[in-house]
């Protein structure tokens, strides 16, 4: 995956390049946009395009990466901040929903779907990434007591595993009409499932 120092990342070449892509890409997705496509959008020849990006998918990634990034740093400020964990929880769902507002389903499909191997590659790596911290830090408030303590840790790991794979899956699809929509759905599912039930909050069993 192509890298570049903050510096580099302000050049204004790599910004218009990376824009245009990025407004491309997220309206049509990445199969169905070119090289050309992106360069004349950006107003950029094709040799200045392969001084800096091997081909689409680099700058595909490259652009995943900078959202991933920007998204970690926006998710751990909210889990170190002191607001209740309910209202993280409330907050997290609203930013998961901001953040895929703007992608087709095109794009979607394009990474969830059948993606190249290196596209296949990152989005493994990173989906690991965020499985890891979003467990870890659900575990430790479940000895907070702010997650259900029924719930097993292994069932988070193994539902979040599952997640991307399962708003994939055609049937849901059908159910909500987009795999973003199904993606959203997956994610409440999971964030108020995880919440104590009243009884719990109480100190009371759960039956």
């Amino acid at each position: 995956m192509v890298k570049f120092s903050a510096e580099e990342a302000g050049n204004l070449k790599i910004k218009q390049l990376t824009e245009a892509a990025r407004e491309l890409f997220w309206k049509f997705g990445i199969k169905r946009v070119s090289i050309e496509e992106i360069c004349s959008t950006a107003n950029v020849s094709k040799v200045t395009f392969y001084k800096y990006f091997e081909n689409k998918t680099d700058i595909a990634i490259y652009l995943l990466d900078t959202v991933y990034k920007e998204s970690l740093e926006i998710y751990r400020n909210l889990m170190s901040s002191d607001i209740p964990f309910e209202e993280k929880v409330r907050e997290t769902i609203r930013l998961k929903f901001e953040g895929t507002r703007d992608l087709s389903d095109e794009l979607v499909e394009d990474i969830l779907g059948h993606p190249d191997d290196e596209l296949k590659e990152y989005y493994a790596d990173i989906s690991g990434k965020i499985l890891q911290e979003v467990v870890q830090g659900y575990a430790e408030a479940q000895k907070k007591g702010e997650v259900r303590k029924d719930l097993k840790v292994e069932f988070m790991l193994f539902f979040m595993g599952h997640m991307m794979e399962l708003a994939n899956d055609e049937r849901l699809i059908s159910i909500y009409g987009s795999s973003r929509d199904a993606v959203i759905e997956l994610l409440n599912f999971f964030f108020y499932g995880i919440m104590p039930r009243n009884e719990d909050k109480r100190g009371k069993k759960s039956g």
